[in-house]
């Protein structure tokens, strides 16, 4: 039982730094190289999971000479655009000026109810809308709509907006206090307990998020059942 769980862990340990590696992208963000290394990496470490006659270094060796390929090849890619392309692929321009190019459709192999599926997503429902739309080498397709079908900015009516938009911070997270945020906007313990007292919350416990601005805005939500 304990060599079992020990396997286990560390194989599930492996797999973590294997995926951190790929970087943080869901499934359907995953280049083609990225999408094999995953399967090939989760099929290899159920074989030593499974299997406790074979040694556990023998399961480990495939899965760390992978996720080595996997860093060689991103590091190739960084300094070489046709080996980029060779693996990963390149954009395939799908619409023009409202025109389908049925040949790039083909090669890509895009039926028409996925394209008008992917495009009912971003809110499109009018080829003629569509100034470029392009398949990533992802798979999704991106769409960038003509100008008189854009919503219309502050900057094309030429006014003149006062930027309100700022990342807030995050200083109390499920009761815990973040005491490294809480120096980085430039608050202290005390600065919180004023906020706490003014927000009429006891304990740091009782708060499920708190978080300050840069203009200093302050949003406090309680813990359900804290008083």
């Amino acid at each position: 039982m304990a060599t079992a769980f020990f396997r286990t862990l560390i194989l599930y340990l492996l797999l973590i730094a294997g995926l951190r590696i790929s970087g943080k992208r869901q499934i359907g963000e995953l280049e083609p190289i990225e999408l094999v290394l995953t399967l090939l990496i989760s099929d290899l470490a159920s074989v030593p999971m499974q299997d406790f006659a074979l040694p556990l270094f023998n399961g480990v060796i495939p899965i760390v000479t992978l996720i080595a390929l996997s860093a060689l090849f991103s590091a190739i890619s960084l300094r070489c655009v046709r080996f980029r392309d060779l693996v990963c692929g390149t954009p395939a321009l799908v619409i023009q000026d409202g025109k389908l190019h049925q040949e790039t459709m083909r090669r890509t192999r895009l039926t028409l109810d996925e394209l008008l599926e992917q495009l009912r997503a971003q809110g499109v429902t009018d080829l003629n809308d569509v100034k470029y739309a392009v398949m990533e080498t992802s798979g999704k397709l991106s769409v960038l709509l003509r100008s008189d079908c854009q919503p219309l900015t502050p900057r094309q009516l030429a006014l003149t907006v006062e930027d309100d938009t700022f990342l807030p911070t995050v200083i109390i997270n499920d009761g815990r206090v973040l005491a490294d945020n809480l120096r980085q906007c430039g608050r202290d313990e005390r600065w919180l307990e004023k906020e706490l007292h003014r927000q009429g919350v006891k304990r740091s416990e009782d708060v499920f998020l708190l978080t300050v601005d840069q203009q200093g805005t302050v949003v406090c939500l309680r813990k359900e059942g804290a008083r």
